[in-house]
């Protein structure tokens, strides 16, 4: 039994892409992170597609290495191929977007890590396991890591996988071009073309542009080139054709190339290049480990080279299955894609990195509740919220599931230091009490004070409103509101939305209901929603109805806790259980309060503050553990 569909082998860099679009790299202000490299894209965008998939590659021992192995177990990839190089850094390209037809690029990989995988790490086991091993061009230009790739490669043929190569030539990689030609694409080299065709017949599955099967063949005319391709392998070849689409050849090189088998193309605006290949590869890949026909197989190919080419990025512009086959039947209706709102939208949704289907949120985001306590001043604020900090990990202990709400103005050290320990993590943006809402001063009057969030934190925003407010006060908190969500999703951070209509006039089963259907008619969008307790299940049933026709993608909601003793917040917890949207709660002063009252005037110690917390807090994930429990036998 193969528990794995595709092993991809080779590159494995950080890419840092200009942020800003139209100039020279020499005039880029900002870059964005993600990671890069050929085999590292496709088993992003595999993995994206429904595809069990793994990598064999190397990084360093470094703060850029450990991000690859995070990010590539956040979207999914097998990495226990990928090893870690004591000596040697983890690759680095920097690129840009200089106009529609240039996209300068460098290489920082002199010995980088990847280079350094060697043939002891390629494991018989991990080959195995897979249906079909994937290798790129590049690890064939130095002979220890052609090494390692021809040993992944007869293992896989010796344990009855597929294989397939991607040509990715890049002639300052073999050396051919200097340091500032990395967006060359085509040097001719005899050398380059013998390497090439001595490992052709190890492979099913052959794909490059028109140019890297120049290479391949050793001919500036493509179809000779094809021939001469076809004269030592019996592999299927593809041949990439830029706007004219993609072919397949699974037998005889014919007269033309427009007589192979095509796929449908996909007429979109050509935004950036860069990563478009493995986009289509991984597309490429879906089609042809499903067993479907070549046609259908170009067509997610065409698809998916279509998204990479329209937004910025490699990795993170590649689609979900979902949205693929969102864009498939819907057709295009923007030929920027990335200005499509509707695409991008579930382009987001289904791309969120993280399992949060339970959340058990600790709120101590709190400001002018403490500040309002006796003995309070702005540091004994913070070191208070430190001890929170602690009683939230003593429950958490590891486990998923677990979150916090912490504030940056009083609450620094303990939200810088919540980051890497596993906990959901929720920012507020508003300024306490604020009706109409107005947001912390820190954020600017543009909300560009987001830019210098960890991409882990969620933006947190709480609105006192109500569906009777008069419609200018209305519009007045909604133009907030749309400008910290766009603010939010331009600097790629979560969105939580907290309502609370109870505080300023009646309520009834159809309130919250009202509202949040009016947020979502202005364009707003929250992964994630927080409510107060419904007085009735229709109430809850409704609210969530309404967010389910709207976001059927949305995370989910959790139920907020308003000061409420133990014995409600049980019975809210089980009415709200009942609703699958409902992930978890986030409860604040029901646990720390008492707490934090005794330990201002010095009547509680630190520990004394950090045991009852942490007490309080999962005797609350015990309550809503089992009231979910509870719903969930109900409904078997």
């Amino acid at each position: 039994m193969k528990t794995l569909d595709v092993i991809t082998i080779g590159r494995s860099s950080v890419d840092l892409y200009g942020a800003q679009v139209g100039g020279r790299l020499e005039d880029m202000g900002s870059f964005r992170k993600y990671i890069g490299g050929s085999p590292t894209n496709m088993a992003c965008g595999t993995a994206r597609l429904g595809l069990r998939s793994g990598l064999i590659t190397r990084v360093g021992d470094e703060h850029m290495g450990r991000f690859i192995r995070e990010e590539l177990a956040r979207e999914g990839v097998d990495v226990r191929g990928v090893k870690t190089d004591p000596t040697r850094l983890t690759a680095l390209v920097l690129l840009g977007i200089r106009d529609e037809d240039r996209f300068p690029l460098i290489f920082y990989r002199e010995n980088c890590a990847d280079m350094g995988l060697a043939e002891e790490d390629i494991d018989e086991g991990f080959i195995a396991e897979a249906r079909a091993v994937v290798a790129t061009g590049t690890h064939l230009s130095n002979p220890r890591t052609e090494a390692a790739v021809l040993r992944a490669l007869h293992l896989a043929r010796r344990h009855g996988a597929k294989t397939a190569l991607d040509i990715d030539y890049r002639p300052n990689l073999w050396g051919l071009a200097g340091h500032d030609a990395g967006e060359s694409r085509f040097v001719e080299s005899a050398e380059v073309t013998a390497k090439l065709q001595s490992t052709l017949p190890l492979f099913d599955l052959i794909v490059g542009t028109e140019e890297e099967f120049h290479i391949a063949g050793g001919s500036t005319d493509t179809l000779a080139a094809l021939r001469r391709v076809r004269e030592v392998t019996p592999a299927t070849l593809v041949c990439k054709r830029g706007a004219a689409g993609a072919v397949a050849f699974a037998g005889a090189i014919p007269d033309s190339l427009d007589e192979g088998e095509t796929g449908p193309g996909f007429p979109i605006e050509v935004f950036n290049v860069l990563g478009a290949g493995d986009g289509f590869m991984s597309g490429l890949l879906k089609g042809w480990l499903d067993g479907e026909d070549w046609p259908v197989a170009l067509k997610y190919a065409n698809a998916c080279g279509a998204f990479a080419v329209s937004r910025h990025g490699c990795t993170p512009a590649y689609p979900s299955l979902k949205e693929l086959e969102f864009f498939l039947a819907r057709g295009i209706r923007e030929r920027a894609l990335r200005h499509d709102v509707e695409l991008e939208q579930v382009h987001w949704a289904t791309n969120r990195h993280g399992d949060w289907s339970s959340l058990r949120t600790f709120a101590f985001d709190h400001r002018m509740q403490l500040e309002a306590m006796e003995g309070a001043t702005p540091a004994r604020i913070g070191a208070f919220k430190e001890l929170c900090l602690k009683a939230a990990l003593a429950v958490q202990g590891g486990r998923p599931g677990y979150g916090i709400l912490c504030d940056d103005r009083l609450g620094r050290r303990a939200l810088h230091a919540s980051a890497g320990t596993g906990l959901w993590v929720g920012r507020p943006a508003e300024w306490p009490g604020s009706r109409p809402l107005s947001l912390e001063p820190q954020l600017g009057p543009d909300c560009g004070g987001l830019e210098e969030w960890p991409l882990g934190q969620v933006v947190k925003v709480l609105v006192f409103c109500h569906p009777n407010d008069p419609p200018e006060f209305r519009a007045e908190q909604e133009a907030v509101v749309a400008r910290l969500f766009t603010a939010a999703r331009r600097n790629r951070l979560e969105f939580l939305l907290e309502i609370i209509p109870s505080k300023v006039g009646p309520v009834d089963d159809r309130t919250t209901a009202k509202l949040i259907r009016r947020f979502y008619e202005i364009g707003i969008f929250p992964d994630w929603w927080k409510l107060e307790p419904m007085a009735t299940q229709a109430g809850w049933r409704n609210a969530c109805a309404a967010i389910e026709e709207n976001d059927p993608n949305v995370r989910g909601v959790v139920v907020l806790g308003l000061d409420a003793p133990e014995a409600e917040l049980a019975a809210s917890f089980r009415q709200a259980a009942r609703e699958p949207m409902v992930k978890g709660f986030a409860v604040g002063r029901t646990i720390f309060g008492e707490v934090a009252a005794g330990w201002l005037v010095g009547r509680v110690t630190d520990d004394e503050a950090v045991e009852e917390m942490a007490r309080r807090y999962w005797r609350l994930c015990a309550i809503w553990d089992e009231a979910r429990a509870g719903a969930e036998e109900r409904v078997a």
